[in-house]
């Protein structure tokens, strides 16, 4: 049970941060993207370690369900705590959204109109996920106290450098579309960031499956 709530608080929270400082970076940027951009990447990456670590040796601060089923496919974690963590870190970041507009007196149900759609955007959300979850899994191989600050950086990283600024995460895009504000995603584009991410997902588990079998073997034996 601690580690469902772990993920359930920590996406929440993850998702407070990057919305509020999101509307905190326009508000007092006075509208500069730019201004208000820096601000929330900067936020996040700083929240995002700080929660990996505290919460990392409850869960595994996955707070993302593409990076739950990484770690199912790799034995980690069995299906029905996968399919537990999935509605966690969905609830969880749509929870962190509705907590973000308390705590600015803005209104709790909110739909957003901000269109994001296209080619590029949807190749730069593949391109994401694949750099997320390569960073997470190579980190957990090779340099596994340093996750926390990879992820971190990465993300913080990954703002600036891709058209989408790197959501690499189906929780995070559906209850992004729960607030028009500056992280806010128009409901009709949701569903093509939800797919590019589960797409890269999946060529991500494929090559696992290739390069790292017996692992795999071993956690199908388990199940």
């Amino acid at each position: 049970m601690k580690s469902y709530v772990s993920e359930f608080i920590g996406t929440a929270l993850l998702l407070a941060i990057v919305a509020g400082s999101g509307f905190m970076g326009e508000t007092l940027g006075a509208g500069n993207a730019a201004v208000a951009l820096l601000g929330n990447s900067i936020a996040t990456g700083a929240g995002l370690y700080a929660l990996i670590v505290l919460l990392g040796p409850i869960s595994g601060a996955h707070f993302n369900p593409v990076v739950t089923l990484m770690f199912w496919k790799l034995g980690h974690l069995n299906l029905k705590k996968m399919l537990g963590y999935w509605v966690c870190q969905f609830a969880g970041a749509i929870a962190g959204i509705a907590l973000m507009h308390v705590m600015f007196s803005l209104p709790i149900i909110q739909e957003s109109t901000k269109a994001r759609a296209g080619l590029g955007i949807w190749v730069s959300e593949l391109v994401s996920t694949l750099v997320l979850l390569s960073v997470i899994h190579i980190g957990d191989k090779q340099s596994k106290d340093k996750v926390p600050m990879l992820v971190a950086l990465t993300v913080t990283a990954g703002y600036w450098f891709t058209s989408s600024t790197f959501f690499s995460n189906p929780a995070v895009a559906v209850a992004r579309s729960f607030t028009n504000t500056f992280v806010g995603i128009a409901p009709s584009s949701v569903f093509g960031f939800v797919l590019a991410e589960v797409a890269a997902a999946i060529l991500v588990v494929a090559f696992l499956a290739f390069t790292e079998p017996k692992e795999n073997k071993a956690y199908t034996r388990g199940l």
